[in-house]
């Protein structure tokens, strides 16, 4: 058992972390701007946060194991959210990741394509920023988990394949549930095997 601070356990993609973490019998405080939103579950504790404010976030995650953050890039001043991570004291740093900074072939992202639908390439864009800030930081175990190019709710099937920095692809395109994200990036929380890298999960 661990004990995990979740920024953003409200979202798509981080009330599933937060299922995940809970249904494995981990501890978690689960930090929303709106806690009323973040389900009773088994070992989670709700509390209010915001990590565009410079002087609660640090408070919060102090006493973890480890900082999940699944926030919305837009929505996040990562310097803010990285000095907030090393003034907790704490060193895991895992970042639910975009998938617009992977490879479709070497040296060509997939953000950079020119089908990539327009409505989501702000947010893609300062996700490769993120990710281009943490290839920096060398005092924090961070890792980034981008996922396959379809990210929706779908069926929990813990089958999936790892890749690096590459976008995994099928006959039926590029794709991952975000509850199948979910078990990939609890894994991770358990068993570290990508430390200050960047990985992808999909099928």
């Amino acid at each position: 058992m661990a004990r995990i601070a979740l920024i953003g356990a409200s979202g798509n993609v981080g009330s599933r972390i937060l299922t995940e973490l809970s249904d494995r019998g981990h501890q978690v405080t689960a930090i929303a701007r709106n806690p009323d939103k973040i389900p009773s579950l088994p070992g989670v504790t709700a509390v209010m946060g915001d990590v565009k404010d410079r002087s609660g976030p640090a408070a919060l995650l102090a006493g973890h194991d480890a900082v999940v953050s699944s926030v919305r890039f837009l929505d996040a001043d990562f310097d803010v959210l990285v000095d907030a991570v090393r003034a907790s004291g704490m060193k895991r740093f895992l970042v639910v990741g975009g998938a617009g900074s992977l490879e479709v072939a070497p040296g060509e992202r997939l953000v950079d394509q020119v089908d990539f639908p327009a409505q989501y390439k702000p947010e893609a864009l300062r996700g490769a920023e993120f990710l281009d800030l943490l290839k920096t930081v060398n005092d924090l175990d961070w890792t980034f988990l981008s996922p396959s190019a379809r990210f929706l709710p779908g069926q929990r099937t813990g089958k999936f394949r790892l890749g690096k920095d590459q976008l995994l692809t099928t006959d039926n395109g590029s794709s991952i549930s975000s509850d199948d994200y979910a078990i990939a990036m609890v894994d991770e929380i358990e068993d570290p095997k990508h430390p200050r890298q960047r990985f992808t999960v999909g099928y």
